[in-house]
């Protein structure tokens, strides 16, 4: 019964591999062949291209799927078959024991057999019939010793009978123990070898659809690229040397340590409004010559004008104290060890901040809702901040709102892009004055809970996600409700769906496999995403609002009010 069945299955094995190895091999040939004809600048061919693909890709999916649901009803008759191998083992070694235990007994019977046979020829010699007729005292004496020995005698043939058949027992059991171990450890021999030839035809046709799932990305990301230069949108190109403050959320460390086949979304710029200067891009400026009026005027569109500043502001908390040289030197906004010409412009920028509120006699506030001003700072205030305040006294910008922070993205208002040469573009990393100023936060993943690597990561090594995890976030983009929260409930709390269960809601996908993003003028216009449920377009600002709704632990975009990000693919 165990042959019949498990040859029965091994049948079945070779008929589903043969149709799979010949399904791969035919969509390779087919993918290669297209892929010559693939490196053009023509839409309509790339297109072509495209769907050749994602026919092929789509052929092998469905042809796998059952090939799939198959090996699961394989692999159940194999674990009964194997079950009955390993029960038909245990049965053996039970035998095994019980012949060992037999083979012992029958030793131990022989031994007494031996001893009784010797004992009775002894008898035999000694006690002849006529010898016990004569020796006999009576006739019922006799009897007894007759029939005794008639006794012993019919007990040692029986004893003789029994070991006789057990013997030829013992040996028919041990010769059909041996069959039955060899024909067992043939048949697991076969399950085990084409057990491992059926996964590895399977891995076969899987690694055939990420290849070519990265064929139609990439195709996809080339297409993208030829209508976003004709429509004046852009792929951003970004290199290798950013460092981020954090090496893992640094793309350097996205690429060289992020496990093959992971995403990781990097914004431009940090937590900014995007408003006025940029610190960071001053101190760029500043290092490629430019002075404190060039700086301004770049950021504020305006040069400094003269007013009288003397006197005394309100802090919060503080009191009245002298404007200038109490409260501007208090100001601690940026690193006194910076360029003078960016220190300048920072303090002009912070005097006519709080300009107002001395004319109009409001107390100002000291944190970063305001700008933040340290009483320590301003009792022993560092020589090149004393410089800066002092040598552009009285100096403010009129008209103007003098918003600021560390780092807008390249893009600000109204200025435009903040690069060398005042454009935007695929390279506008590489040619922008926040890069030369060495901002940490220029192009980076967030996943903290605040600026500092050290704070809060809700138990998360890295910001890099896996295809199911941006999966997951699409379909936070396709359908809302208050349980479209993030699933790492121990930092958020609340009763979030699970993968599956969003899914099922939004009838989206399980996995991304490639991805493309088109930028504009300091915004993300839109995000096409390779998926197992085919092509997924997601505007840059509905992807943002998803992002931070349903990303895990405290992986965000944080820019306020607008989109402005990329998304990194590691094949």
């Amino acid at each position: 019964m165990l042959d019949h069945r498990v040859k029965r299955i091994l049948v079945l094995f070779l008929v589903v591999l043969t149709f799979c190895v010949w399904l791969s091999k035919d969509q390779i040939v087919l993918a290669f062949d297209q892929s010559t004809n693939c490196d053009t600048e023509d839409i309509d061919k790339l297109e072509e291209c495209i769907k050749g693909f994602r026919e092929a890709y789509q052929q092998s999916v469905n042809a796998t799927k059952p090939l799939e649901s198959e090996l699961n009803k394989l692999n159940s008759q194999i674990k009964s078959a194997q079950n009955g191998i390993a029960a038909a083992k245990k049965k053996a070694t039970q035998l095994a024991q019980k012949i060992s235990e037999r083979e012992e007994d029958l030793a131990v019977q022989y031994v007494i057999l031996s001893k009784r046979i010797a004992a009775n020829y002894k008898r035999g010699r000694l006690n002849t019939p006529l010898l016990l007729f004569f020796s006999s005292q009576s006739a019922s004496n006799l009897t007894k010793d007759l029939m005794y020995r008639s006794s012993v005698e019919a007990q040692d043939n029986r004893l003789i009978s029994n070991i006789s058949g057990e013997i030829s027992s013992l040996e028919a059991d041990t010769k059909k123990l041996e069959e039955d171990q060899v024909r067992l450890a043939a048949l697991q021999k076969q399950l085990d070898e084409q057990a491992d030839f059926f996964e590895s035809e399977i891995g076969k046709a899987k690694k055939y659809q990420s290849e070519v799932s990265a064929k139609i990305a990439a195709l996809s990301a080339r297409q993208q690229e030829i209508i976003n230069a004709r429509s004046g949108t852009f792929t951003a190109s970004i290199g290798s040397s950013e460092l981020a403050d954090d090496y893992n959320a640094s793309i350097k460390g996205f690429r060289e340590s992020a496990p093959s086949g992971s995403f990781a979304v990097f914004s431009f710029g940090a937590y900014t409004h995007r408003k006025g200067m940029s610190q960071y891009g001053a101190r760029g400026r500043a290092k490629s010559g430019q002075d404190f009026k060039q700086i301004l005027k770049a950021y504020y569109g305006k040069e400094p004008v003269s007013k009288d500043t003397g006197g005394n502001i309100e802090v919060t908390g503080y009191g009245s104290m002298d404007f200038e040289t109490t409260y501007l030197y208090g100001i601690a906004e940026m690193p006194s060890s910076w360029d003078k010409e960016a220190l300048k412009a920072q303090a002009v920028a912070a005097r006519t901040y709080a300009y107002r509120y001395k004319k109009d006699g409001k107390a100002i506030c000291t944190t970063e809702a305001c700008q933040v001003f340290n009483k320590s700072k301003s009792d022993n205030v560092p020589g090149s901040w004393k410089e800066a305040v002092d040598e552009t006294k009285g100096q403010i910008l009129e008209d103007v709102t003098t918003s600021y922070a560390s780092t807008h993205g390249v893009f600000a208002t109204p200025i435009g892009w903040d690069t060398t040469d005042g454009g935007g573009g695929g390279n506008f990393i590489d040619k922008s004055y926040e890069k030369i100023g060495g901002s940490p936060w220029l192009y980076k993943a967030w996943y903290t809970k605040g600026y500092s690597p050290s704070s809060e990561k809700c138990g998360r090594s890295n910001p890099w996600l896996s295809g199911e995890e941006l999966a997951d976030i699409i379909n936070a983009a396709r359908y809302r409700d208050d349980r479209v929260t993030p699933t790492t409930t121990s930092c958020w709390g609340g009763n979030p769906y699970s993968f599956e269960e969003l899914r099922a809601k939004s009838d989206g996908p399980s996995k991304v496999t490639g991805v493309s993003v088109s930028q504009g003028n300091g915004t993300t216009n839109q995000i096409v995403f390779q998926t197992d449920k085919g092509e997924i377009t997601l505007s840059g600002s509905d992807f943002k609002t998803a992002f931070n709704l349903r990303a895990p632990g405290h992986l965000s975009i944080p820019q306020s009010g607008f989109a402005f990000f990329n998304i990194e693919h590691k094949n």
